[in-house]
């Protein structure tokens, strides 16, 4: 319980109708949830307008409403704060309720295409080993310490953020790592937020149903880098090359990470095999469990991270060597017959190129590779025959599938991908809609020394089919057909 006067702070109220004086129980933007005493954020979202709802959460118990246009008939026992933007106002005074716990964390957030869930997931691993409380936010999971707790989305809304934050320094954490998404920044899920540090792992094509193009998308994470304080540092992969425009306009001091050129941090690929990766990290040569080029950018970055945050290089090397890969990134299955089967999230064309890729440089060039995939519906549409084309390239054979359709047609997102099919490679295409009967049918085909790659999934647990979350798990599937438990 906070007085409303007291967590109105930085909010950029314009003008109050009504006491301040009062006491707020609770914050809540969605008017079905309003309970007595609460505080109600009426923002304009893209499927509806919360001020319309007003009325509604005055009539539940609403004391106070924060909004950008003051009702025709307000409620006069009710206070109303005016403000330019709600959904900025409801991130800063989420902070201010539950008394700014980023302030009182090392709070390191990730942004990029891809690597995020990898880079937070490590980074709170290897912070465990070094002796310290740490939380993690993440696609995957929240964490508090080695406490799972549920989630929804890749960065959640404020309140809930801030509710999870507070309930890390209750629980005596001293660092939080946390993935930033696009979609975050530009709903203001982390404004008034308080961040140590921030980390660029890199920016390919994706999510562009939301930000239409992807100069939209690219200032959505540089907007991240804008609004960080001078007191943090501002972690950019330098060879991207959008890496820099990141940091055009940060006050955070900068430092940098690359395999190709000089930089701040540096490693390079000494070998690269399904039993792990063998690195040059700094000049010190080490051995890590998680495999491909684009991990060996994910443990950099981590590596990098740990060392601006305070940590002695050689003990950070030392219990980074002993992380475990991530759920549903490159997982993989050996049979006694030596198929080897791949789990990976993959659902963008880099992110398919870089799996791909890694399997490629690992291979003695005698096997195959056989590459089920598929995408994901009401989603970014564009990437969909560039995913095709990218597996028909780097696979000998290539099953074409539902991932999670969501309210499309699995036929019509299929027909999109089958636009980026060569007529050269069209003879090594098959599509099967049905998921599990693709991944059978990979397996099928699959001869001794073969590679598997089901991508898409990774770590979810289900398959979206008209707004329903159908049990499915592309391990569970390939452990059923193959006989053997994924690493």
């Amino acid at each position: 319980m906070k007085r409303l006067g007291d967590i109105l702070e930085k909010a950029g109220v314009k003008e109050i109708f009504g006491s301040v004086d009062i006491e707020i129980h609770s914050l809540k933007f969605d008017s079905r949830t309003v309970d007595r005493g609460c505080l109600y954020f009426a923002v304009k979202g893209t499927a509806s307008d919360g001020h319309q709802f007003i009325p509604d959460a005055v009539r539940s118990g609403a004391v106070a409403v924060v909004c950008e246009k003051i009702p025709k008939n307000p409620e006069r026992q009710v206070t109303y704060i005016l403000v330019d933007d709600s959904s900025y106002a409801k991130a800063v005074i989420a902070s201010n309720f539950f008394g700014n716990p980023s302030s009182l964390l090392n709070l390191v957030g990730v942004t990029g295409t891809n690597g995020k869930t990898t880079t937070v997931t490590l980074l709170h691993q290897l912070f465990q080993k070094l002796g310290h409380k740490a939380g993690l936010i993440s696609t995957i999971q929240n964490k508090i310490r080695e406490r799972n707790l549920a989630t929804t989305h890749t960065t959640p809304d404020p309140v809930q953020l801030n509710e999870l934050l507070a309930q890390m320094v209750e629980e005596g954490c001293t660092h939080c790592f946390m993935e930033v998404s696009s979609h975050a920044v530009v709903q203001r899920r982390v404004a008034g937020l308080t961040f140590r540090g921030a980390i660029f792992t890199n920016l390919t094509h994706d999510h562009l149903d939301y930000h239409k193009t992807f100069d939209a998308y690219l200032k959505a994470k540089k907007t991240f880098f804008d609004d960080l304080p001078g007191s943090a540092f501002a972690l950019i992969n330098k060879d991207d090359r959008n890496g820099r425009m990141m940091v055009q306009n940060t006050n955070a001091t900068v430092s940098t990470y690359s395999m190709q050129s000089m930089a701040d941090f540096h490693c390079r690929i000494l070998e690269n095999q399904f039993q792990g990766l063998h690195l040059s990290m700094d000049g010190t040569d080490c051995w890590f469990r998680l495999i491909g080029n684009f991990n060996a950018y994910n443990l950099l970055a981590v590596y990098a991270t740990a060392v601006l945050l305070g940590e002695e290089r050689q003990n950070v090397l030392t219990q980074l060597s002993l992380c475990e890969p991530v759920d549903g990134r490159f997982n993989y299955i050996r049979t006694p017959n030596a198929i080897t089967a791949i789990v990976d999230y993959a659902h963008t064309p880099d992110a398919l190129q870089n799996v791909l890729g890694t399997i490629q440089s690992i291979r003695t060039h005698k096997e195959k590779i056989i590459t089920v995939v598929g995408a994901g519906g009401n989603r970014d549409a564009a990437k969909r025959p560039m995913m095709a084309k990218i597996a028909c390239n780097l696979s000998d054979r290539v099953i074409l599938t539902s991932d999670n359709p969501r309210f499309e047609e699995p036929e019509a997102i299929l027909d999109d991908m089958k636009k980026g099919i060569e007529p050269q490679f069209a003879n090594k295409v098959l599509v099967i809609v049905n998921r599990k009967e693709a991944i059978k049918t990979a397996c099928a085909l699959a001869k001794p020394g073969d590679i598997i790659l089901v991508a898409g999934k990774g770590h979810e647990t289900y398959q979206e089919i008209k707004g329903v979350k159908y049990p499915f798990d592309d391990k569970i599937v390939l452990n059923e057909v193959l006989g053997v438990g994924v690493e």
